[in-house]
């Protein structure tokens, strides 16, 4: 790849979106997603903060992805550009960084790297931009990320990401920088907190809701207006980092604010949120939307909140697969780990899907959870057998990671052949009647690894990048830490 072809790839997506801002204000910040643009655009978080700051006075931002082959960037000693300007990332005073989890540390190595950016924060001074993170993975446990990160904004950034822009383009000392952001209750500054981290940050609702600007059809929700129909969960799910999240739990945006901003010429729209569809208005909202020939798309959906009308109103919003969680193999499972759905609720949600002309039943559920043994699985193939014979079947299975700041925080993983032998006997059970898709139980392990983690873990990231980043690299980079830092028994890695 030459320059001019990745110039030329970065013009055809910008003639592509809608909503693009260009901005040349005084105060500069990159924002440099760590995953390739497809998923970036699709993330409400990085919009948000793009909205956010190219709508403070004096500011502006512009976007940078990591590249889609990063190899070849590699090969041709291509640096990073940001998309508005074509400026090399590394000439913003400011490079802010959303992470969503934890496997996309490589990611963070690899952008920070071929941006011409020191990975590691100790190795950077005053002449390179300021490195300042934040996203998801600070609502469970952003640890591994602090050896990349010159300062972390904890929790939820609609507010504190001004009060941070404020102080860096303040100070321009280093130190100076880091002592005034250590100031800000919600933000941890790793040199200075070391590992004490600071409670994350709860907007106010008048913040709500955040929303998208940009539109685009090369990105995984093609065109796709995102909105947030409310924030947190009021549930308790004993997995879940959402849980009782934010403020005490649920923050719901009224229909009316909803609607509103919804625009005129959007044709696709998706509700965001960890409980979606427990919005109180939600039906009414999918509903007002379709009159006006909206095809509406919600991020979350549970199965005891879907009855005849609520599927009726998925339907006419263009749903051709319904889409919902058991998490649990078993009623025995689910009842461990606090999610209250009931087998004979799913029986009706299969049956509500095939009479409103859904083509698809997707459960999403995992494997490995605390206690789980063969005759777990063995309840979820009879299961399965008795809702494909309803309507076309799909399990999608992720291993169970346990995850901090939730009441499963400290478990240990399975193991991998554990998980592989309830995979096979589950696939063995299903014999072509229904489908089972599951990610990769090497993967889950390595973000076990990094969820129950701390900042050795992390660095141990950037040695598995540079040795060629693949699963047998990061388990001989974890094999080699320091026997005292294992409070988790890596031995579930063995194969």
């Amino acid at each position: 790849m030459s320059l001019g072809d990745y110039h030329k790839e970065i013009r055809t997506r910008l003639a592509d979106e809608l909503g693009t801002i260009y901005g040349d204000a005084p105060d500069k910040v990159a924002l440099l997603y760590p995953s390739p643009y497809h998923v970036a655009m699709s993330s409400l978080g990085f919009q948000t903060m793009y909205r956010e700051i190219n709508s403070s006075p004096g500011r502006s931002a512009e976007r940078a992805f990591l590249p889609d082959d990063v190899d070849a960037h590699r090969h041709a000693r291509l640096p990073i550009h940001a998309y508005e300007s074509l400026r090399p990332v590394s000439d913003f005073p400011v490079i802010g960084m959303s992470v969503a989890f934890e496997l996309e540390l490589a990611g963070v190595v690899h952008s920070l790297e071929l941006a011409g950016i020191p990975a590691l924060a100790e190795e950077r001074d005053d002449r390179h931009p300021f490195i300042l993170c934040g996203g998801p993975l600070t609502f469970s446990n952003p640890l591994p990320l602090a050896p990349y990160a010159d300062a972390i904004l904890m929790g939820e950034a609609d507010e504190t990401i001004h009060q941070a822009l404020d102080v860096l383009f303040s100070i321009r000392d280093r130190k100076a920088r880091l002592s005034a952001l250590a100031d800000i209750p919600s933000c941890f500054v790793p040199s200075l907190h070391g590992d004490i981290m600071p409670l994350g940050a709860k907007c106010t609702d008048a913040r709500l809701p955040a929303y998208a600007v940009i539109r685009t059809p090369n990105t995984e929700l093609r065109n796709m207006f995102l909105i947030e129909a409310e924030r947190g969960c009021s549930r308790g799910c004993a997995y879940c980092v959402m849980r009782r999240s934010t403020n005490g739990g649920m923050r719901i945006v009224p229909m009316e604010t909803i609607l509103s901003h919804v625009p005129e010429d959007a044709k696709k729209v998706g509700l965001v949120g960890a409980a979606v569809s427990d919005h109180p208005k939600i039906v009414d909202i999918i509903e007002a939307l379709a009159d006006r020939g909206v095809e509406t798309s919600l991020s979350s959906l549970r199965p005891d909140r879907l009855n005849d009308r609520f599927v009726a109103a998925l339907r006419r919003a263009g749903h051709t697969a319904l889409t919902t969680a058991s998490d649990g193999a078993s009623q025995r499972l689910r009842d461990t780990i606090n999610r209250k759905t009931r087998e004979k609720t799913l029986h009706e949600v299969a049956r509500l899907a095939r009479e409103h002309g859904m083509k698809r039943l997707k459960l999403y559920m995992m494997v490995g959870l605390p206690g789980e043994i063969d005759e777990d699985i063995d309840e979820l193939i009879t299961f399965g057998n008795q809702i494909s014979s309803v309507i076309p079947l799909s399990l999608g299975i992720a291993p169970f990671v346990s995850k901090r700041n939730t009441p499963l925080d400290g478990l240990p993983f399975s193991g991998i052949q554990v998980v592989e032998h309830r995979l096979s006997r589950l696939r063995s059970g299903a014999r072509g009647r229904f489908e089972v898709r599951a990610t990769s139980a090497r993967w889950a392990w390595v973000e076990y690894v990094l969820a129950q983690g701390g900042a050795a873990e992390g660095r141990a990231v950037l040695d598995a990048v540079h040795a060629g980043g693949k699963f047998a690299h990061y388990k001989k980079a974890f094999e080699a830490l320091p026997q005292a830092r294992k409070k988790r028994p890596l031995a579930v890695a063995t194969l």
